[in-house]
């Protein structure tokens, strides 16, 4: 392979990175053809932090919010419900650490009840020190609140019920 050609896949693999990082898309997997026998493979992947309980980031501390709806309060689900399968079910675009309010102190987004409209600010994730706001995917009613301010969240974990 010539110098031009590897110049030319390094741009190739920065432009993948900046598409992966500008869609937050996890991972990005593509094969480039030069010819019969020549061709590159490329598999882009963003490596999350996993955030434990026992190694909470110490921005958890200064931003716990007593005014929390913990899910313990939200009216009980059955024994073997999943809130992941309910159809109402936000759940999380990443992995990072729940808040429930804009700042420490600061009345919630939503508590339970609270009436949404779709795009409306329900919570925000911190994900390596960037803010996400997280929207309402659809317009209803608050009927459970599945996270406490401050914890960390999985990818997928079911946040909140809108029903």
């Amino acid at each position: 392979m010539s110098k031009q050609t590897t110049d030319t896949d390094v741009a190739f693999i920065s432009a993948l990175a900046e598409l992966l990082n500008k869609n937050d898309l996890t991972e990005l997997s593509v094969k480039r053809e030069y010819g019969e026998d020549d061709s590159l493979e490329v598999r882009v992947v963003k490596q999350a932090t996993v955030v434990t309980m026992a190694a909470a980031p110490t921005a958890v501390a200064h931003h716990a919010a007593p005014a929390a709806v913990p899910a313990a309060s939200a009216a009980a689900p059955a024994a073997n419900e999943d809130p992941a399968q309910h159809p109402g079910a936000v759940t999380s675009p990443m992995v990072g650490t729940i808040y429930l309010s804009a700042e420490p102190g600061a009345t919630p987004f939503v508590t339970l009840g609270t009436q949404v409209t779709e795009g409306q600010t329900v919570l925000i994730i911190e994900a390596m020190k960037t803010m996400n706001h997280i929207p309402a995917p659809r317009a209803g009613t608050v009927k459970r609140i599945l996270v406490e301010d401050g914890h960390p969240v999985e990818y997928g974990a079911p946040l909140m019920i809108i029903e």
